[in-house]
């Protein structure tokens, strides 16, 4: 799949509920805390996962140490929203085909593609190399509870 068009990403935007986010951080200057401030902000469930800071609370909710730890059924995540370097990417691959969220988003200047053909292998829908603040800003969707 190339890139999604705006039409395609306002649907996945639109849609998701439920964001989990892999490489959550507590630093305000970080765009893997301030970026799931936003999203939590705009209406949205976040779950931080990151086991640096698992036990902590972020965005109303515990943060957890792996993926598996979130407790939710395969299908049940909405959007894994990703903050790691490509270089780890492959190791999240059972993790994430476990729990197979809709949508796995890598954030700006994050793309590996043999990690995103196995998870599209698996029926995931992947967007590399985009912002999810700066998308849904840019294409002006209101607060989820709007």
């Amino acid at each position: 799949m190339s890139s999604p068009t705006d039409s395609e990403l306002r649907e996945i935007l639109a849609r998701t509920r439920t964001i989990a986010v892999l490489g959550a951080h507590t630093d305000p200057n970080k765009p893997a805390c301030y970026v799931p401030d936003y999203l939590h902000d705009a209406g949205y469930i976040v779950r931080a996962v990151n086991p640096v800071f698992a036990g902590r609370r972020m965005w109303d909710a515990t943060c957890v140490g792996a993926l598996a730890d979130l407790g939710l059924a395969p299908g049940e995540l909405d959007l894994l929203d990703v903050f790691r370097r490509p270089e780890f990417l492959l190791d999240h691959v059972p993790e994430i085909l476990a729990i197979k969220p809709k949508v796995v988003w890598l954030q700006l200047g994050i793309r590996h593609a043999e990690f995103a053909r196995t998870l599209r292998d698996a029926g995931i829908v992947v967007v590399e190399d985009r912002c999810t603040l700066a998308e849904h800003r840019r294409l002006g969707l209101p607060r989820r509870d709007e």
